[in-house]
């Protein structure tokens, strides 16, 4: 029987204890990241949902954007939500003073686009193209104004892009962990499968 796979959850600043929770619900071993070294071992990683700017500022200040961004580009299994999504891009239409991404998901973002605090709202979504729903809970969420060559879009809201993948890279504008909504992190489990050479 094969092992549980071992999936990081960046534990800078955000909603890291919900996506650990859920990730130990299907089965896998969620690790809490916040060195480096911790990076080593990994089958996946889940950048969660919080403040982009300050994640931005805690990744470099505790050496781990450029070995986050490394292993990304390895093929590392990644999702990221809503804070994580605008990490990955290539581009943010209104970043912070400052702000950096990892620049390994060929998209540009928007943050806030769906307003402030007092406008979060849960909503259902299709997703991806066979059929399947999401139950998805915005909040401060960023949507994607551009997306580039060789990356799919998953799911729209209000017409404007919140999820997209290229290769084994995810990332969406919403918080599945906080409406019990599972499809997102299956997914990422089964691209750990197909890195494997397991079914899924």
């Amino acid at each position: 029987m094969s092992s549980a796979p071992r999936v990081g959850v960046l534990a800078l600043q955000g909603g890291v204890a919900e996506h650990a929770a859920m990730l130990q619900e299907l089965g896998a071993e969620p690790v809490l990241v916040k060195t480096a070294e911790q990076l080593a071992g990994l089958d996946a990683i889940v950048l969660p949902g919080g403040e982009s700017s300050t994640v931005d500022r805690l990744l470099r200040l505790f050496g781990l954007r450029e070995p986050l961004r490394e292993a990304v580009l390895g093929g590392l299994p990644t999702l990221g939500t809503c804070a994580g999504l605008i990490l990955l891009s290539t581009d943010i239409e209104d970043p912070a003073p400052g702000q950096q991404s990892l620049g390994v998901l060929d998209v540009t973002v928007a943050r806030n686009a769906f307003g402030p605090q007092t406008a979060s709202e849960e909503v259902t979504l299709a997703w991806g193209g066979a059929g399947d729903v999401v139950r998805a809970a915005f909040i401060r969420a960023p949507a994607v104004t551009r997306v580039g060559e060789g990356v799919e879009v998953l799911a729209r809201h209000r017409g404007q892009v919140v999820a997209v993948a290229s290769g084994a890279v995810v990332g969406i504008s919403f918080h599945p962990e906080l409406t019990g909504e599972t499809t997102v992190h299956r997914h990422l489990l089964s691209l750990v499968a197909a890195r494997r050479g397991l079914p899924a």
